[in-house]
């Protein structure tokens, strides 16, 4: 099924191979863990979600806001993400950089979640700029979250400083 979807988008064969992004499978269980940004609501695994609302607790205690904007993604989603870049004209070479080809995103897994905070545009750099970040980069790994994909990651990844994933 994935060999062709990724035909179908005219992603390379070797993609896999080449970025060394392992295959991720979606879990059987998942939890409702609150509306993102625009009301639509986000599910994680039930030990994913734990921990992210322990996170979001903690910081809460220090003034920090943190906030979803995106959690699981099925393939099928990730897929339509990637279709629609193609639609508006991006090149596939472009959005791969951006956005992992469907069966590679972590947000498959449950365990992966964007994060904003206000005053710093969603899904930017500008995020790195943030009490949010700085927060995160010194007590997320308390909560087994860590960041997946700092600059110049081995995956040949867009530097992500808002995507966070619950590790182990």
């Amino acid at each position: 099924m994935l060999r062709e979807l990724h035909r179908e988008l005219g992603i390379p064969v070797s993609y896999g191979l080449d970025t060394g992004l392992p295959i991720f499978v979606e879990p059987d269980e998942l939890v409702e863990v609150g509306p993102n940004l625009v009301g639509r609501m986000q599910r994680l695994t039930p030990v994913a979600a734990q921990q992210w609302q322990a996170m979001v607790d903690a910081a809460d205690t220090v003034g920090i806001q943190l906030l979803i904007v995106s959690g699981f993604r099925g393939v099928g989603y990730q897929a339509g993400l990637i279709r629609k870049k193609i639609e508006a004209g991006q090149a596939i070479t472009d959005i791969l950089r951006v956005n992992t080809a469907p069966g590679h995103s972590e947000h498959h897994t449950g365990q992966a979640v964007d994060i904003a905070t206000p005053g710093s545009r969603p899904l930017t750099e500008d995020f790195e700029d943030s009490d949010a970040f700085r927060w995160l980069e010194s007590r997320a790994i308390e909560f087994g979250f860590s960041m997946t994909y700092p600059r110049d990651n081995p995956w040949g990844i867009a530097f992500e400083p808002w995507h966070w994933s619950l590790k182990g």
